[in-house]
């Protein structure tokens, strides 16, 4: 295989039976940099391309704990007014 047999093009089109056969190469290709088009005969019905990485201040934050305590009265029954607005009793 020659160097511009191996090279990712930065666009083509390729066929649904194709996409199907080859998903994985397809992707591969995508995270170099490539994007793909999917057709349905001569219709392009969607595209494959990179994902952006999000912004760093998007990003989440890992699971983490806080200190906190529940009261008390966390566990206690609740008033029967507020029991009815919970259950749609009026």
């Amino acid at each position: 295989m020659s160097a511009a047999e191996t090279s990712v093009p930065d666009s083509r089109t390729v066929k649904v039976q194709e996409a199907k056969t080859r998903l994985s190469e397809l992707l591969r290709e995508v995270e170099e940099g490539a994007e793909i088009t999917i057709s349905r005969g001569r219709t392009p019905v969607a595209r494959l391309v990179p994902v952006e990485p999000p912004a760093p201040e998007t990003r989440r934050r890992p699971l983490g704990y806080i200190r906190y305590k529940l009261p008390v009265t966390f566990f206690d029954e609740l008033p029967p007014e507020e029991m009815d607005a919970w259950e749609g009793e009026e």
